[in-house]
């Protein structure tokens, strides 16, 4: 069936768009933003469609970049597929999922891999937190070995502003429609580090609490990874109250909707 220009002009300018994006790492607030030197109509109408947001037909303000919406994201990656061009090699390997009740036993396991006895959470915790809020609970699936779970990033929500180690034991702190989302582990297994996953884990969840309203994430981390939360747009609050573990912590934030 033949297509108009127009449809044509649409589906290569979003996957344009997807190609070229990036994330601003300034973290106010979460955006990844596309390449700007497009003049087509195809903006306005995909802005009016929601597989964009263009702050400057919006606002009127001097916006530079347009970005993808998660919706558009969708579309734009089943457009590659279409078209036979090539994702970002995570996404030929990796798909990103809510973890599924079956699989607390194997992230509790990665827990006691990735963090030391004083610092890990407990199989039981780990499963109260699923059992409550696995709609927080983002896994990433290794397709090339057998479904496997690569790593995970997981948190409870709160309409509390500032981090406490409660939340790490108590899940009943949880609530559903909670503005901030506290994080309260990013874990990787050693084989699969070193390759951007951790990164692309933390931008699937920004997207995904983005797109749900969210207000803000917070997490707590050591003095050494505040350097790579920083690249992902976080921003370091200075010393938390935390005492997790015994050790010292930084906070950090990123905002996610004004």
């Amino acid at each position: 069936m033949s297509r108009t220009r127009e449809e044509v002009i649409d589906e290569l300018t979003l996957a344009l768009l997807y190609l070229t994006r990036f994330n601003d790492s300034e973290g106010s607030p979460f955006n990844e933003m596309a390449w700007k030197n497009y003049d087509f109509d195809a903006i306005d109408r995909l802005d009016k469609e929601d597989l964009i947001i263009d702050p400057k037909r919006r606002r009127d303000g001097a916006y530079k970049y347009a970005y993808l919406t998660e919706k558009g994201r969708e579309k734009a990656r089943k457009l590659l597929e279409k078209y036979d061009v090539e994702d970002y090699p995570l996404y030929e390997r990796f798909d990103f999922r809510t973890v599924k009740p079956e699989e607390a036993e194997a992230v509790a396991k990665i827990e006691q891999i990735c963090f030391p006895p004083n610092e890990a959470c407990t199989p039981e915790r780990i499963k109260e937190r699923i059992d409550v809020a696995s709609d927080l609970f983002l896994v990433a699936i290794d397709r090339e070995n057998d479904g496997k779970i690569a790593g995970f990033l997981n948190g409870i929500a709160t309409d509390e502003y500032a981090f406490r180690d409660e939340f790490f034991t108590d899940a009943g702190l949880h609530k559903d429609y909670g503005k901030n989302v506290m994080i309260l582990g990013l874990d990787v297994l050693p084989e699969y580090r070193k390759q951007g996953l951790g990164r692309e884990l933390v931008y699937n969840y920004c997207r995904k609490e983005q797109a749900r309203g969210r207000k803000r994430l917070v997490l707590t981390c050591l003095q050494n990874k505040v350097k790579m939360y920083t690249k992902f747009g976080f921003i370091d609050r200075g010393e938390a109250d935390s005492t997790w573990g015994g050790e010292k912590w930084h906070e950090m934030d990123i905002t996610l909707n004004i």
